[in-house]
């Protein structure tokens, strides 16, 4: 019996769980021969975690055709990864978390003609930490700007999905399938190994992949809701409730994706936050061209 078979005969019996090494898929062959759209899934390793002050030292993208019925890639793979010398020494947590070393990036720089080009033929921008990502890539070329973003770490309910985390590591081996993570090009992969895969129906739903839910997730602006003026004893309820907390700006922050979660979230920010009293909260409108930037959108207000 080889690996495989043994493999096989265990993940059938309920007290076994196999996990096996993720291998890239390169040609996902023929699809439906309906509509399809071009994604590329992207992922950067950098000197650290502030856009404005570190630079990237690797980049990798996953370019290829997803048919739109399935949910599933479709024909080859278009794979690029590239590192580039940030001019300074890499830090030492930097070189142990991702293994990339001052010498491996010495003299080494970003190819932008083929990044522009694949970038240029994508209709949508994955990443799993956009917030993260796409501040840094815009950053260092313009052409990231005039994209459609999504977020699979944001923008798929996991927790509906019966998973305790939203790591990506974590949603890997819940599918059975592990990696050596931390770095740009292997990091892809497994991402769109996940976002290929059916999720659990939601009620009143049709199953969908992840890359149909970004897709239609794309499709649809967000507001982002400000709740300006919060009292402080009110923090723990904001939090639970899934407000971050904008440091810069000092205000709780969270985003709905229609009218009707709009309204809910007003009347639950005037009884449970502001005691029923008369209130101003803040309201960004952000398309997928802005989501997950330092870019703002539409800016308003409103009375509660």
């Amino acid at each position: 019996m080889n690996f495989d078979e043994m493999a096989d005969k265990l993940s059938a019996h309920p007290d076994f769980k196999v996990k096996r090494r993720l291998v890239p898929v390169l040609d996902f062959g023929p699809g439906s021969g309906g509509p399809t759209k071009r994604v590329l899934i992207l992922d950067t390793e950098t000197t650290g975690l502030d856009w404005r002050a570190e630079n990237i030292i690797e980049l990798a993208m996953l370019a290829v055709d997803v048919d739109l019925q399935r949910g599933q890639p479709v024909g080859l793979l278009e794979v690029y990864e590239d590192f580039e010398d940030p001019g300074r020494p890499i830090p030492a947590e930097i070189v142990k978390l991702t293994g990339i070393t001052t010498q491996d990036v010495k003299g080494q720089k970003l190819n932008e003609a083929k990044i522009i080009d694949m970038v240029e033929r994508a209709d949508l921008i994955v990443a799993h930490n956009a917030g993260f990502d796409r501040p840094f890539v815009e950053n260092r070329l313009e052409v990231f700007e005039h994209k459609a973003w999504a977020c699979s770490f944001a923008s798929i309910n996991w927790k509906a999905q019966g998973l305790g985390s939203a790591k990506l590591e974590f949603l890997c081996s819940e599918l059975g399938w592990f990696y050596d993570a931390h770095r740009a090009q292997v990091d892809c992969h497994a991402l769109l190994r996940v976002l290929s895969s059916p999720l659990k129906p939601q009620p009143e739903e049709t199953p969908t992949t992840g890359l149909q839910q970004l897709f239609m997730s794309a499709e649809q602006a967000r507001t982002v809701v400000k709740a300006f003026g919060s009292p402080f004893e009110t923090k723990d309820k904001l939090k639970a409730r899934g407000y971050r907390w904008d440091a810069e700006a000092k205000v709780w922050f969270t985003a709905v994706k229609s009218a009707d979660a709009l309204e809910a979230e007003a009347e639950w920010l005037k009884s449970q936050v502001y005691g029923g009293r008369s209130a101003r909260i803040g309201l960004e409108t952000q398309d997928a061209r802005v989501q997950f930037s330092c870019r703002s959108g539409k800016s308003g207000d409103r009375v509660l």
